[in-house]
């Protein structure tokens, strides 16, 4: 939305929309289409179909957002069972007249589903042409099932029609309007997200500060000539975060710096509006204890990485893994490093030394990572989990990276009945090997008293 769509993407998706009509019979069978005759023919469209002139039409930056939107097939669905009527929204409504932080907001790759609803609250099932326009106020059901209010005076929701029957094809009407329109839900959901980003987390002293406008450190005052350094020279020698990130000062430290209860609660949130981590969040508000012992650490002044396993890594945990008294909290500490590291140190690292082993809340167990396919793989051979999601909350003290799997300690993989079988005949051998003369003489001496018998050693 920041820029207007490529030549290469129009290209694209023209080529796309052709290739559908090549395929219909339609074509085949008649020359011209009547207006009264529908464009589609088992859900393909054809040239003549209202979804191409949308393409070619003067509303680029709205087709650029049906395809980032993946709605093409939801639309071609859409024309083939009805005669659709969209409200388009002018390229300059979407380039410049958009708060950018929505913008931002649209285009993030977990808001899909409010994209595709906004894009679909454009769209009605049903032919309106202007000379049809009701004459008093109505409520009509759109593509996302929101209802959206038309007004007598060529006025949908809170947008003019400055261009009405802009595109007029068999199979519908595209009305140009002044203006995006935005369903309550997508809204609120913008705020809610906009609320967790406004939280005011508490840096480290000494963090550098970016510069809200070009997105750069921003530059110390200059020092005048013979005034002393403004940071220490120690500062300059020791090693900053794209390498190995400070230890957390230990507990004999200052205290209460900061509130980690309020920091472990807005990760938690942040996992639920992401999308894809609810399991994950819902074990940690169910083991209260641990997420107190979270926000316990943080305000003692540690730091914390979270390696959090997808909904689709934690649906894979069979019911035996949780039985266990204490499972879910073992499995937990496991994916708890007690270091800041954000998806840039932690490649950089690997990228370094090869193999880096990360300490973990579950002592003595540590969490191998390395680089594999220009990411990070932490864990062992197949059950090895890769950053999937990276840097989903990072606020200075908790750091949270989404991963495809779920940690165990190498100790722990799942051993097969018949190696479990070859180990104990093993230890059998082993122990018997180990018995010393002493102990043969003896059972033969009890042999000859007929006694060896009661005796499981001289067996």
């Amino acid at each position: 939305m920041d820029c207007h769509i490529h030549g290469l993407h129009r290209l694209i998706l023209a080529v796309y929309l052709l290739s559908l009509a090549t395929l219909s019979p339609a074509l085949h069978t008649s020359s011209s289409l009547s207006k009264s005759q529908p464009s589609t023919t088992n859900g393909q469209i054809n040239s003549n179909s209202v979804l191409v002139a949308l393409l070619d039409s003067h509303y680029t930056i709205l087709s650029e957002l049906v395809e980032k939107a993946l709605l093409l097939q939801t639309l071609e669905s859409a024309v083939g069972a009805h005669n659709i009527t969209i409200f388009a929204p002018r390229n300059e409504a979407l380039d410049r007249d958009l708060d950018p932080e929505f913008k931002r907001f649209l285009l993030e790759p977990g808001n899909l589903r409010s994209l595709q609803t906004l894009i679909l609250f454009h769209v009605i099932p049903s032919r309106i042409p202007a000379d049809q326009w009701p004459r008093s106020d109505i409520h009509h059901r759109t593509l996302s099932n929101d209802p959206v209010r038309m007004f007598p005076n060529q006025k949908i929701d809170l947008a003019n029609v400055v261009h009405p029957n802009a595109v007029i094809r068999p199979d519908g009407i595209i009305h140009g309007i002044e203006r995006l329109l935005v369903p309550r839900s997508v809204q609120e959901d913008f705020n809610r997200r906009r609320s967790l980003t406004s939280i005011s987390a508490v840096l480290p002293e000494g963090a550098p500060e970016v510069d809200p406008r070009t997105n750069r450190l921003k530059k110390p005052m200059p020092v005048p000539a013979g005034a002393p350094p403004v940071l220490p020279v120690f500062y300059a020698m020791a090693p900053g975060p794209d390498l190995a990130p400070a230890p957390a000062p230990g507990p004999g430290g200052a205290h209460r710096w900061f509130d980690g209860e309020s920091q472990v609660k807005d990760f938690i949130q942040t996992l639920l509006h992401y999308g894809g981590y609810n399991e994950m969040a819902d074990i940690l508000v169910n083991l209260t204890s641990l997420a107190t012992e979270m926000g316990r650490l943080v305000s003692e002044g540690y730091v914390l990485t979270v390696l959090a396993p997808n909904d689709e890594a934690m649906s894979r945990l069979t019911t035996d893994q949780l039985s266990e008294p204490g499972a879910p909290e073992q499995i937990m500490y496991y994916h708890l490093i007690p270091e800041y590291q954000t998806e840039e140190s932690m490649y950089n690292a690997v990228r370094r030394f090869g193999k880096v082993r990360y300490d973990t809340l579950r002592l003595p167990h540590k969490v191998v990572a390395q680089e594999a396919d220009g990411s990070v793989k932490f864990g062992h051979s197949e059950g090895a989990a890769y950053l999937f999601d990276p840097d989903i909350y990072t606020d200075g003290r908790i750091s949270v990276q989404g991963i495809d799997k779920v940690l165990f300690p190498p100790e722990e993989e799942a051993v097969s009945p018949a190696a479990e079988k070859k180990v104990v005949d093993h230890k059998v051998a082993a122990a018997k090997l180990r018995r010393g003369k002493l102990l043969e003489v003896a059972c033969r001496m009890l042999g000859a008293f007929g006694q060896d018998s009661r005796f499981s050693t001289c067996q």
